[in-house]
């Protein structure tokens, strides 16, 4: 299986809505809500122009999952991103309900990481799941993500308080680079 990566675009915003509208349900089940009226077509654009806005700037960069047919399938970012000498940003990531369990989110954090780190000059990214997201820490494991600590009540998913872990990666830069 192969997959293909790609910075959101205005060309794709409406397959993003429908991905998103397609698991809604399941991504509210196992994540934190999407903010109140982004499920409305003309809030959602709008989000997402601005989030295109904040690519071009390096605020963020933003990335659709693509399987082999060229359907997405998951959702991968690099967002917050801060510093100037040692810059550092959280990555999210999230998969279709159809596609768990895959390896799609393994190949993608596997290629935004590298992204990330060769050619948007990061030197740190961090990740955080809930401590019952046995499946994500197992993506950030297998990607070279180290636990560095956990929080009490981090984040409230399908309306309950959750404690969290984060992972961190830390790219060392050598003479070569």
């Amino acid at each position: 299986m192969s997959i293909r990566i790609e910075n959101i675009d205005i060309k794709n915003i409406e397959d993003i809505y429908e991905f998103e509208l397609e698991n809604r349900e399941y991504f509210e089940s196992v994540l934190p809500p999407r903010p109140e009226g982004y499920f409305e077509i003309e809030k959602f654009e709008e989000i997402m122009k601005e989030l295109i806005e904040e690519q071009l700037s390096g605020k963020c960069y933003m990335h659709i999952i693509r399987d082999n047919s060229g359907k997405i399938v998951g959702r991968v970012n690099l967002h917050s991103i801060e510093g100037q000498h040692v810059r550092k940003a959280e990555l999210g990531y999230r998969i279709g309900k159809e596609y768990q369990g895959k390896g799609y989110a393994s190949k993608a954090v596997k290629q935004v990481t590298e992204q990330g780190f060769t050619k948007y000059g990061l030197t740190k990214i961090e990740a955080g799941t809930s401590t019952e997201n046995i499946g994500s820490q197992i993506v950030l494991l297998k990607n070279g993500f180290t636990l560095v600590g956990s929080e009490k009540k981090v984040m409230k998913i399908n309306y309950k308080w959750v404690d969290g872990l984060l992972y961190s990666k830390v790219h060392i830069y050598n003479n070569k680079d």
